[in-house]
Parts: C-alpha cells; sequence; structure tokens
C-alpha cells in the first residue's frame, strides 16, 4: 500500500466514518484490506452498494493473497434457510440491501452480533433508499457495532442543501475524510515514482476547426434561446462550458425534471438538440470523417427539420454540413475523405517505439474510451488509413438511402458483436518487401518477437476497476492516451507508484484548443470546486455528540414522526391511572414491494412492517382493506395488458374495502396532462377512459391519487387509526386455490364464475346482484 492508501485505512480502521476520495485513486486497495481484516468466522462484517464486477475482484484478490474465509455473496437463488445458516457463519457477506431488508425484518439476521457495515457508493444513499433502511434497523438492535462508508464521486456532495450533513445523518456516522488529488500526503506519495509523459497536442485540421466552430455556434443559440423563451428559469448551469461536460444531460434533467410540465415542446426540443449537437462534438474528436458525415445525413431529414428548434436553418449549420462534405471529397469531387490527425500521430508513437524495441515483444497499451474506437484503430493499423475510409464510404455513403439505413444497421451490428469480444490485440507483422509496417491479430503473447499493441477502453462493460487489474496483469512498459480521462491518467499514476520497478512511458494525444481538452479541464475545475465546497462545509459542520446512533438520544432512530404531537395532552384520565399498552401498528407488505421506498417510509412512520408474499394485493393496512400500488408506468402496461383488470376483480372478490392507489415521482409533476410520462403510441385521454370504464365496473374499487410515497406514507398512517390489525397467515392464504380461507369466507352459495357473469349483463349492479342470483 502506498503511503496515503495506509493513511486512510488507518483513519477509517480506527474511527467510523465516511471516506470522500478523488476519483482514480484506488478506494477499493482500502476496502480490500479493511475485508481483509474482518475475514473471520468471529466476525460478521456486511458489505452494502457493491457491484457484481467489484465482488469479482473482491473475491479473486484475496484468494490469491490465500485469505480465508473467502467473503460470501448472498443473492435471491440462496432459500431463507440457507441465507439464515449464512449468517450465522460469520464472516464478511456481499449482499444485496433488498434481501438484508427483508430478513432483518423477518428477524433472520442475528443484529447483536453484527460487527460492522461497509457502505460503498455513499454518494447514492438517501433517506428513503433500501441501504438506508438496513442501517436503521441495523442501529436500532446494535449500538456497538461501526459504519464505514466509501465514495469517489465529490461532485455528488455538493447538489442540494446540506447534503453531506444529511448523507453523514443517514449513514450514522460522524467523521469525514477528504482525500483530494491535492492533498499533501497523495502529491507526495505519488511524486516518488513518477511516469515518463510525452504529450502531444494535436492540431485540428482547417476542415475540423471550421465544424467545430460551427457546432459551439450552434450550442450558444440553443442556449441563448433556452433562456430567451424561459427568463424565470434558473440557468446557472445552462452554460456552453458546461455542455461540453459528459454530466451535463444528468444536471440539466435533475434540474428540469419537475417543472418539465410546463415547459412549451420547443424548450424540451432545445434540450434534445444540445444532446445531439454534443454528440456531433464527440464524433468530430474521436470518430472519422466518414462516420461524422453519415451522422449529418441522418440529420438533413425533412422529419428532423419540422423536428427541431430551428438551428439547421441558420448559417452555422450550413458551414457545417458543406465543411464536413468537403472533408470526403476533393477539388476535383472525387473521394478522398480526410485522415484524422490522431490517426498519424497514433503512427508516429507506435513507429517510434517499434524502433526503440525492435525484436522484443513489450506490450503496448492503447487506452480509448469506447469499445468502438477500439474496432476503429483496430481497421486502421491492419488496413491502413485510406483503405479502411474507402471501405467505410461504400459501405455507409451508398447512392441508395435504403442501403444506406441498412449498411448502416450493419455496421452497428458488427460493431456490438466486437463489444463484448476478447481484448484488441495486434502485432507488426513482415509484409512483400519484409518490411514490418504490417498489423495483424495475436493471440498469444508470449510467440510475439515484435512490440504488442493492446487496445483496450478505459471502464471495460462499465467496470471501473478494469485498468488497474489489467496494469496489474500486463506491466504495460508504453501507454498511449489515445483519449482523455481524468479516472485512467490517476490509476497509472498510482500503479507506477505501487510497482516502481517498471518505468512507464506515457504518449498523452490531444488536440490542442479543442473542445476536447476543454472538457478535460472542466472535469479537473469542477473536481477541485468541489473539494473546496467539500473543505469549507467540513470546517463550519455542526456534528451531533449522539448522531452515530450509539446511544438512544439519537433523532435518526425516532419513530415517531407518524403520531400527533398533541398526543401526551389528549389522556382519558377516568382509567384510575392505568397506562394502556401501545403497540406499534402494522401493515402487511408484499415482499416484491420492497423494490420501492415505501416501506422504508412506513417503516419511519412508527408502522410495523410484515414481510411476506401476497397473492393478491401490495399491502393489507386492515383484514378488510387492501391496497394494490401502480406508479405512473406499472399503471399504464397493467392497463394495455389487462392485469389490472384481473387485480382489481381479485381484490373486489376478497376485501370489502380494495383499494387501487396511484402514486407519482415526487420529483416530478403530479398530473396525467401531456406526453412526458406517456409513450407516443398513448395519450392521457386513453389512460383516462380506461380508468373510469374499472370504476364503472368495480363500484366497491377505491381509487387514491397520492403525489409521492411521503404522502402515501402519510395516508396509510391516517387509514389506520382505529382499526383492527390485519392476521398475516390469513393474508397469505387469501387466493391460493385450495385454502380453508376461500372455501369458508369467499365461496358464497352461487358459483363465482356465475356471478361474473350475471355482473357483466346491464343493468346489473351491486345492489340488485344478490337479488337476481
Amino acid at each position: 500500500m502506498l503511503e496515503y492508501e495506509n493513511q486512510m485505512f488507518l483513519d477509517i480502521l480506527n474511527e467510523d466514518g465516511l471516506i470522500i476520495a478523488a476519483k482514480g485513486l484506488n478506494l477499493h486497495v482500502v476496502i480490500l484490506n479493511l475485508i481483509k481484516v474482518h475475514c473471520d468466522p468471529g466476525n460478521l462484517v456486511i458489505i452494502l452498494g457493491s457491484t457484481t464486477q467489484e465482488e469479482a475482484y473482491f473475491m479473486s484478490e484475496l484468494q490469491d493473497q490465500g485469505v480465508t474465509p473467502l467473503p460470501k455473496v448472498i443473492t435471491a437463488e440462496n432459500s431463507t434457510n440457507a441465507r439464515e445458516s449464512i449468517y450465522l457463519e460469520g464472516g464478511v457477506l456481499m449482499v444485496s440491501a433488498r434481501i438484508l431488508v427483508v430478513d432483518l425484518l423477518k428477524q433472520r439476521v442475528p443484529v447483536s452480533n453484527i460487527t460492522g457495515f461497509l457502505v460503498l457508493r455513499a454518494h447514492s444513499i438517501l433517506e428513503s433508499c433500501q441501504e438506508a433502511f438496513a442501517l436503521r434497523l441495523y442501529r436500532q438492535g446494535n449500538k456497538t457495532g461501526f459504519v464505514k462508508a466509501f465514495s469517489s464521486s465529490p461532485d455528488s456532495f455538493t447538489v442540494g442543501f446540506a447534503q453531506v450533513e444529511r448523507i453523514m445523518k443517514t449513514l450514522f456516522v460522524k467523521n469525514l475524510y477528504l482525500w483530494p488529488r491535492f492533498h499533501a500526503t497523495v502529491s507526495s506519495s505519488l511524486e516518488k515514482k513518477k511516469t515518463h509523459v510525452t504529450e502531444l497536442h494535436l492540431h485540428l485540421t482547417t476542415a475540423m476547426n471550421t465544424i467545430q466552430t460551427s457546432i459551439l455556434d450552434l450550442v450558444h443559440f440553443c442556449i441563448s434561446e433556452v433562456k430567451r423563451i424561459n427568463p424565470t428559469l434558473e440557468t446557472d448551469v445552462i452554460t456552453v462550458e458546461n455542455a461540453l461536460s459528459k454530466t451535463f444531460h444528468k444536471l440539466l434533467q435533475k434540474q428540469l425534471d419537475p417543472i418539465w410540465h410546463q415547459l412549451s415542446s420547443k424548450t424540451k426540443q432545445l434540450v434534445a438538440d444540445l444532446k445531439t449537437l454534443r454528440s456531433l462534438l464527440v464524433c468530430l474528436t474521436q470518430s472519422d470523417s466518414v462516420q461524422l458525415q453519415t451522422r449529418l445525413n441522418s440529420l438533413r431529414s425533412t422529419e428532423y427539420a419540422r423536428r427541431s428548434s430551428g438551428w439547421l436553418m441558420l448559417d452555422s449549420a450550413e458551414t457545417l454540413f458543406l465543411t464536413a462534405k468537403k472533408r470526403l471529397y476533393n477539388e476535383k469531387q472525387e473521394l478522398e475523405p480526410e485522415v484524422s490527425p490522431k490517426w498519424e500521430a497514433f503512427s508516429e508513437v507506435i513507429a517510434e517505439i517499434h524502433r526503440e524495441e525492435k525484436h522484443s515483444a513489450e506490450t503496448v497499451l492503447v487506452l480509448v474510451e469506447k469499445q468502438e474506437t477500439c474496432v476503429q484503430l483496430k481497421q486502421y493499423l491492419m488496413k491502413g488509413a485510406n483503405k479502411m475510409l474507402n471501405d467505410l464510404c461504400s459501405k455507409l455513403i451508398p447512392p441508395c438511402k435504403e442501403n444506406n439505413e441498412d449498411q448502416q444497421t450493419e455496421i452497428i451490428e458488427n460493431v456490438e458483436d466486437n463489444t463484448d469480444s476478447e481484448v484488441f490485440t495486434l502485432t507488426q507483422v513482415p509484409d512483400d518487401d519484409g518490411n514490418n509496417t504490417k498489423f495483424a491479430e495475436c493471440s498469444q503473447l508470449d510467440c510475439a518477437t515484435e512490440p504488442v499493441v493492446i487496445l483496450e477502453p478505459f471502464k471495460k462493460n462499465g467496470d471501473n476497476l478494469n485498468l488497474p487489474r489489467l496494469l496489474k496483469i500486463l506491466k504495460p512498459k508504453y501507454i498511449i492516451m489515445y483519449d482523455v480521462d481524468v479516472t485512467a491518467i490517476r490509476q497509472i499514476e498510482v500503479f507506477q507508484s505501487a510497482y516502481s520497478e517498471v518505468q512507464i512511458e506515457v504518449y498523452f494525444l490531444i488536440y490542442g484548443g479543442s473542445v476536447e481538452e476543454q472538457a478535460y479541464l472542466t472535469t479537473l475545475r469542477r473536481e477541485k470546486e468541489s473539494f473546496d465546497f467539500l473543505i469549507k462545509q467540513k470546517s463550519t459542520m455542526v456534528i451531533e455528540a449522539d448522531q452515530d446512533g450509539k446511544s438512544e438520544l439519537c433523532r435518526e432512530l425516532s419513530r415517531d414522526i407518524g403520531k400527533p404531537a398533541t398526543s401526551d395532552i389528549a389522556v382519558n384520565t377516568r382509567k384510575g391511572g392505568i397506562q394502556a399498552n401501545e403497540t406499534n401498528p402494522k401493515v402487511i407488505v408484499d415482499m416484491r414491494e420492497f423494490r420501492s421506498e415505501l416501506p422504508t417510509l412506513l417503516h419511519r412512520r412508527g408502522i410495523d412492517i410484515e414481510p411476506i408474499t401476497l397473492q393478491i394485493g401490495d399491502y393489507i393496512l386492515t383484514p378488510e382493506m387492501c391496497v394494490e400500488r401502480k406508479s405512473i408506468s406499472d399503471l399504464i402496461g397493467s392497463l394495455q395488458s389487462g392485469r389490472l383488470y384481473q387485480q382489481a376483480l381479485a381484490m373486489t372478490r376478497h376485501y370489502a374495502k380494495p383499494i387501487l392507489l396511484i402514486e407519482f415521482d415526487q420529483n416530478k409533476p403530479f398530473g396525467l396532462q401531456g406526453h412526458y410520462y406517456l409513450s407516443k403510441d398513448i395519450s392521457s385521454n386513453d389512460i383516462t377512459a380506461k380508468l373510469q370504464l374499472l370504476t364503472l365496473h368495480f363500484p366497491k374499487l377505491r381509487l387514491v391519487w397520492s403525489p409521492s410515497p411521503y404522502a402515501t406514507a402519510q395516508l396509510f398512517h391516517e387509514l389506520k387509526e382505529g382499526k383492527e390489525e390485519p392476521n398475516a397467515s390469513a393474508a397469505a392464504a387469501v387466493g391460493v386455490e385450495g385454502s380453508e380461507l376461500e372455501d369458508e369466507q369467499h365461496i358464497e352459495k352461487y358459483n363465482i364464475a356465475i356471478h361474473d357473469f350475471v355482473s357483466k349483463l346491464p343493468g346489473v349492479n351491486t345492489k340488485n346482484l344478490k337479488v337476481l342470483l
């Protein structure tokens, strides 16, 4: 471990807390060593928030180090009894929050014996998440165990009011550890052994520069239009500089979602056009002239021109289309596609490495952003620039438009097929003249006699640990950064410092004065600003003494939100001073409902949750009150498939007060107007008409509209006041064929099939149905 990794490990080992580290600082090494320390049957440590790739990485690393017993992964495939025995065996367990919450509520987990929790991706934990629910249940029954949380996304803690304090309260931790790249310990650790970096600032061609300027003008136009049409909208985030970053549309979506239904169709189209223009900028720097022209051709259609916000009519758009076409044809209108400057620089670097390492099988690792770039570079090395571009032209830009679409689909499918294939590995082979200028695939690295070129994306299949693992296996002497990525650069720095016996030569290819360079600098600036904000907030943060939940005074563990404030005053004094036994109200919840946040909020309001598998309904509030919860997307799907009719039929048959709860997202508008929630082939009028038919057919069915899960929790609490508590075994038996409950209570003198048939006849309603039967 490096010095700063050791310091992070000691800090979090001695004191519970939240570590926020800069991207690429190998936070997983600290987590791995914490797991290693607690890999003992005498401990019971639970890891929350881990991905499948991270679980596989931890298992393989610990296995290589000879650690026993290895951590266990609990999935839905494990039976109830198997999970219970795994908990009792102890050790380190990786489990999803949904499974853990159900097991905690069912008391299958020995809560008092839990040593502690390791929470990954702490920035995504919120008050209503299942991870937060699991931690609340753990802290209510265990006051001695630890909670250690980790995050490598400092930007996420700067969004929203007091985001860091809220997350720390949810995690029940009192210490905050910040580890930016400019931390003194990190800088000193990484400067002891540096990589040799050769920066190649490439110049855009005249045509590329003109295209870039035109697209930036169009982006500026779209942003100006958004601000002009919506003068009251907060537009601090909407700038040309931010529009170049990858996270721009996530920030924009978060800001516009609550008011999306109030925006005009032109504003919505402007937001879509901003996304399109950014994709063109990325295509300009990362792809070739043929691919860019193909994408622009798809935009030059009558349909898109009518739909777009008007940028196609501007002079900049005309310049964009004309210049992109000039990159394909020379002055004589002959096909002569322009070669990307990065390809030429890439070839020069490969040739230089080949001259230095002739007849030695040194590894050259080429890092790119997308898997498609791997395919592109492989074809370039094997075919050469001119042949590759001419082949692409013949496939993507033929005279027939229909053929164009078919060929484009074929190319995309081929790229997708290659995406899941093995690592792209090439080596130089002699050509007809005996010179090593051609490249061919190389399946076995040991057999190579020339430098081996390996093409690899930064995050293969979204795996953040792909590059550190690859560096450790290959130990490359040369690395070519074909695309720019802050995380990858730091991972290489950390690897060089950790394995000082390998001196790495890094070639850094970037277009100087381009949007690629600007986006990279913007990412660095935003991360630095995020850490500056967190450092300032940490200095003024107020931490409660009992925030860790180890005392009974912790406010986060209170479950009296649903009780009225006057409950102590309104006491009946005619009971001779005898205290009534107060019990928490109980709600029976279907197992499948733990994917939503409502059970968490109900538990927080002081309602006990009993998870079982229900055949009918999602929530049983009382013996006669059953609730079927539907989100908007689920409601639309159920109405179209007819599943909702069957569910309503079953509820009205078995319960006296069936309720259909239609729950909206708290961050979305509370209404069915417009097309925001709905697919293109259905309108809000269709939904309303079907709901009207449903209420006409089932007069007993009550429709309840809720703007958010918080409002639903309050509604459930009010509906249960003074009512009888439900019975779990009786609720589980409802709807099960052959059960005693079915035979005794719900099959009356008449046949159910005849009952359903007569109820559908004209003029038959609930008042005269029994008389007719």
